[in-house]
């Protein structure tokens, strides 16, 4: 039975680090606002911790903490269960036995349901109770519920963000200051906002869960992880920063998704931006999604997209929903059913393409190097030429190619005798 309006809501947390700790502290801080906004009292019943002894500076009671996720799931007295653990195990069966348990779940976990949000959504219908995961893509940032809910009625085109922090701070240093990547790197590192092993996001592994999440409900298609082509910023050079700048563009790690004739193509990889474009203007650790539909034309969300704050933020807002349900006995919105789309190869999808040359300073050689443009179907748009020593630097800008023709392209012109190197290949987005 649901609970009265006037009694209260338990609430069993799954995790206390940075995200968990701050939710904690929210829900003391803001608890009567809460309670007029959920028509129930939010309260803590218990929360996971994994040392007992840590004294966490938190207003509950020593007995509230607890070791025993499992036991906090199957607790009678816990009629929500939100998860800040992070990680595919033991959050995968904790959060699976809460909703067969018939307990609603909120979850910032976005490598679980990147990778098995399938399983975990049916398992929350077959239930009939809620599922959300508004954190796990934006941190405080609202997208998932414009999405799913304020969208549902536009034909979304494309959603292209910055979903990483990480590497949109060490590509700002990179540009407003000429910082190398491992400089950059490692005063995020000092900042707090690189890992010590920072793999995850500069490889761009983050990144795409978060974009497999985006294009599920953006296109109702069912995305995981492994279906995006993933390329990270460690190549990232300088002079990549600088040609870029020269060009009227700024370099950024985009998340694209897209749809068009029933496939749904889902990549992440750093792209030339125009100065002009909105996601130009993303700066430091913050992120944003720019968001292409048929009706509603284009508009963007802005925000802190990680940090505890912010993402207990958007967790805190998952669970008034949730509680409001729970107090009326009901379910709130769904994100539908997950059709199986097909998965545009990334040889098929069209793009705007910069590169750079290195080759002979000598008659001839531009000629030789267009020509292997055309023969495969890939046409320049711009091109300067910097000398560098006995050498030239090329640069070019294509017009819209696919990217296979591209491909083809920069393995036609490595066998070209005048040309000493191919460096940096960028896509440019933005430009349409």
């Amino acid at each position: 039975m649901a609970p009265a309006l006037d009694e209260r809501v338990r609430v069993g947390i799954l995790g206390c680090g940075n995200v968990g700790t701050a939710l904690v502290q929210l829900i003391h801080d803001n608890a009567d606002v809460l309670q007029e906004r959920a028509g129930v009292r939010i309260e803590v019943a218990k929360v996971v911790v994994r040392d007992l002894g840590r004294d966490r500076g938190l207003p509950l009671p020593a007995a509230t903490f607890t070791t025993d996720a499992a036991a906090v799931v199957h607790d009678p007295d816990v009629d929500i269960v939100v998860e800040v653990m992070g990680g595919i195990e033991p959050a995968r069966t904790l959060i699976a036995d809460a909703l067969a348990a018939g307990k609603p779940v909120v979850t910032a976990n976005k490598e679980l349901v990147a990778t098995h949000g399938r399983e975990v959504f049916e398992a929350a219908q077959r239930a009939g109770v809620d599922i959300l995961f508004e954190a796990s893509v934006g941190g405080g940032i609202p997208l998932i519920r414009p999405l799913r809910e304020s969208l549902a009625g536009d034909r979304i085109k494309r959603v292209t963000g910055i979903v990483n922090g990480t590497t949109n701070y060490i590509l700002t240093k990179m540009t407003d200051e000429g910082a190398s990547f491992a400089d950059a790197l490692r005063e995020a590192q000092r900042l707090g906002f690189a890992e010590a092993d920072p793999t995850a996001d500069v490889e761009g592994f983050d990144a795409a869960a978060k974009v497999a999440i985006i294009a599920s409900i953006a296109f109702g298609a069912q995305v995981v992880a492994s279906d995006v082509y993933r390329e990270g910023i460690t190549g990232i050079t300088a002079s990549d920063i600088e040609s870029a700048a020269d060009l009227g563009y700024v370099v950024k790690l985009l998340a694209v998704a897209e749809e068009s004739d029933g496939q749904v193509a889902v990549r992440v990889h750093p792209a030339m931006v125009p100065e002009r474009h909105p996601l130009a203007a993303v700066r430091d650790s913050f992120n944003a999604v720019f968001i292409e539909g048929e009706a509603v034309g284009e508009l963007m969300l802005y925000g802190r997209g990680a940090g505890g704050g912010p993402t207990a933020s958007a967790v805190l807002g998952d669970l008034v929903d949730a509680a409001k349900n729970v107090a009326e006995g009901r379910k709130g919105a769904t994100i539908g059913t997950l059709v199986a789309r097909p998965i545009r190869a990334v040889d098929d999808i069209e793009s705007q393409y910069y590169l750079e040359l290195e080759v002979a300073d000598q008659p001839g050689v531009l000629a030789a190097i267009a020509t292997k443009f055309g023969e495969h179907r890939v046409s320049i748009r711009s091109m300067q030429q910097r000398d560098v020593g006995d050498e030239a630097r090329l640069i070019f800008v294509t017009h819209t190619a696919r990217e296979s023709d591209l491909r083809a392209t920069v393995a036609a012109l490595g066998n070209v005798d005048e040309v000493h190197r191919v460096g940096s290949v960028l896509r440019v987005v933005g430009e349409d």
